[in-house]
């Protein structure tokens, strides 16, 4: 009896492993597949009836872990003509984008639309299912697969108050910040009054302790695009400390935790 359970028991062990095997593949397949398209895009040409919002526009495409953001601005006049985001999810050749802020039709907040996603060298193809818009990106960075320290989609955890540490409440009230290798953008939205706070993106770097920040867009006030800000950082783990003065001088010490 006991070389018989002992058999069956060892039978059991190596038919659990092979099937923890299979899901582990499995997930580093889908885990793959969203990685080809992580980063930062900009917009190479576009065909969208009836829709001109993106005419004679600068527009960038943050994709991170599972969130996405997508803004058009102008450099020379600094102007913010508005962006949208949320989150997403990949299967095979098709991505779905479920929209949690949008500036140009709040009604499509908490809308699920599907692309047909086609990879090429540099560039990316989405195909809209529902409205036929093509979009056609040209790749400016990989984001994490660059070996970013800090690209990935991150959520205000912690802000020092009065020389203390506030935990921020999560709900649907909410400031999302995400980093591909080379830019970046946050936004403080609602989801679920489908109200929009506020963003702010550019270009970044961070290395040795330091990160800076050059605006490039900001929605709240044009006189702050062009200024670079530099803070300290250290990543620890899936939280982000965040050192400095905010762009209105004021000191600040936050602390972003990674959204999954």
């Amino acid at each position: 009896m006991k070389i018989t359970s002992l058999i069956t028991t060892s039978i059991l062990t190596v038919s659990l492993f092979l099937i923890s095997g299979f899901k582990t593949a499995e997930s580093l397949r889908i885990k793959k597949n969203e990685a080809m398209h992580l980063g930062a895009w900009d917009l190479d040409s576009y065909s969208i009836e009836g829709n001109d919002n993106f005419k004679d526009a600068k527009v960038v495409k943050i994709i991170s872990n599972g969130h996405f953001a997508l803004t058009a601005y102008r450099l020379d006049s600094k102007e913010f003509l508005g962006t949208l985001g949320g989150t997403f999810e990949i299967d095979g050749e098709t991505i779905k984008e479920t929209i949690e802020f949008n500036t140009w039709n709040a009604e499509e907040v908490g809308n699920t639309y599907t692309f047909s996603l086609k990879m090429k060298g540099k560039n990316m193809t989405l195909n809209s299912n529902e409205s036929k818009a093509v979009f056609e990106w040209k790749r400016i960075d990989k984001g994490a697969n660059s070996g970013a320290t800090l690209a990935g989609a991150w959520r205000i955890r912690e802000r020092e108050r009065d020389g203390e540490m506030s935990t921020m409440k999560r709900g649907p009230r909410k400031t999302i910040k995400i980093l591909s290798g080379t830019r970046f953008q946050w936004t403080a939205f609602n989801s679920e009054t489908k109200e929009f706070m506020g963003t702010g993106g550019g270009i970044y770097t961070a290395k040795d302790g330091k990160y800076t920040e050059t605006i490039e867009y900001f929605s709240r006030d044009v006189s702050r695009v062009g200024m670079s800000l530099s803070f300290d950082f250290e990543r620890k783990g899936n939280d982000w400390h965040h050192k400095g003065k905010s762009s209105k001088g004021q000191p600040i010490y936050e602390i972003w935790g990674l959204e999954d």
